[in-house]
Formats: C-alpha cells, sequence, structure tokens
C-alpha cells in the first residue's frame, strides 16, 4: 500500500504567498493577523475566497470576450479612405496577402490562447466544485499551462501600439486602435488575475480528504 504522502496542511503548516516559507501558525487573540516570519505578509491557508473572485473575473473575461472579437480592433485611415477590422479579419487579410507567420501568430495569441485559458480555468473550477479527486497531477499541469501561457496575449496589442505610434503622416495616412482592443485587452487583464486567483492546493484537498475517508474506513477497529 503506497504511505500517504506528508504535506503541510497535515502538520499544520503554513506556506507563505509570497516567498514560499514553510511557517507554524501561532494562535493569536483578537484581531491580529498572522504574518510570515520571514516577508511579513499575511498567512492563509489557502487563498481566501478563491473560488469566488476566480468565478468573478472569469465570467468578466468571457463577457468581454464577445465584443472583442465583434467589434473593430483596428482603424486604417489612408487618403480619406477608412478600413476597419476586427481581429478574426485582420488574420483573414494576413493569410490573403501571404504573411502566414503573422497571421497564424496572431490567431494563435489573440483568439485560441484567450479561449482556452477560459474553457481551463471553468474547468478547474467545476472540479474543484465537485469535489473531484480526477487527475490532480493532469490538472495542475493544466494550471501552469494557463499560467505560462497568459501573458503571450499581449502580443496582439503590443503590435497595434507599435503600429500607431510609428504609422502617423497625417491625412496621407493614419493608424488607429478600435473599440475592440480594450475589450480585448480587458479579457488579457481578467484572465491573467483569475488564473492568480485561483489556488490550485484546492485541486490536491479533493484528493486528500478521500484518501483520509479511505484509511478511516479501512483502518481495524
Amino acid at each position: 500500500m503506497t504511505p500517504t504522502p506528508i504535506t503541510a496542511q497535515s502538520t499544520a503548516l503554513i506556506s507563505c504567498h509570497s516567498c514560499h516559507l514553510l511557517c507554524r501558525p501561532r494562535t493569536l487573540s483578537g484581531n491580529r493577523r498572522m504574518q510570515c516570519p520571514r516577508c511579513g505578509a499575511s498567512l492563509h491557508q489557502r487563498k481566501p475566497r478563491s473560488l469566488t473572485r476566480t468565478w468573478a473575473l472569469l465570467l468578466a473575461a468571457a463577457i468581454c470576450y464577445v465584443p472583442a472579437n465583434v467589434l473593430p480592433a483596428t482603424r486604417a485611415i489612408s487618403f480619406g479612405k477608412v478600413q476597419t477590422d476586427t481581429i478574426m479579419s485582420g488574420v483573414i487579410y494576413f493569410i490573403k496577402t501571404g504573411m502566414w507567420p503573422i497571421a497564424l501568430v496572431i490567431f494563435i495569441a489573440s483568439i485560441c490562447v484567450p479561449l482556452v485559458k477560459l474553457i481551463i480555468l471553468s474547468f478547474l473550477l467545476i472540479s474543484v466544485h465537485r469535489h473531484s479527486a480526477w487527475r490532480p497531477k493532469e490538472r495542475t499541469r493544466f494550471y501552469r499551462l494557463t499560467e505560462a501561457v497568459g501573458r503571450w496575449s499581449m502580443v496582439d496589442i503590443y503590435v497595434i501600439t507599435i503600429s500607431v505610434a510609428l504609422v502617423r503622416l497625417g491625412a496621407v495616412a493614419r493608424f488607429e486602435a478600435g473599440p475592440g482592443i480594450v475589450f480585448f485587452a480587458a479579457v488579457v487583464v481578467l484572465t491573467m488575475l483569475a488564473a492568480m486567483s485561483f489556488d490550485p492546493r484546492l485541486i490536491w484537498d479533493n484528493k486528500e480528504s478521500r484518501n483520509d475517508r479511505t484509511e478511516n474506513r479501512n483502518a481495524p477497529d
């Protein structure tokens, strides 16, 4: 039989969110909060209201995802002619002009990555709410994936920002950011905050609680 691994929670220890020092909490009277002896940050067994905050940020990001892809992201003015493009129409334009690498980067970073993050975080939240013990290692890897790739969605915003700064030829040509880019930036920031507010240790709590129940059931009377 595989021995149950020793965890910080089972040994009454708390990991500091800032410096990751394992601390032994002390019982404090009144409203005084427990602090890390090394960096002074507040100590919590788990992130306070982690699921509630993550759900709120994730729903806000999902709402912003629709106008981010429907509203124009760019507005180009050339010799008095105005052309607006959404993120997807910009991808199609680069494909038609033979610039496949740029189209692929924008499609992955601006459309696929935010959508995948929304799906993965929703899946993790639902699995924690259902007290699922299914493949905690794989779910932890999914969480790390959302943290690693989330910032790359800003590539599209960087490209548009540089284009707006460079293309300033008065009435001849001008490049402007559209309202869609504001919602897209909101999606990127909100999904990053949602990933930061989610506590991945909740994934393992369900497995440990099931193991404890199994051990208690199999223990001799």
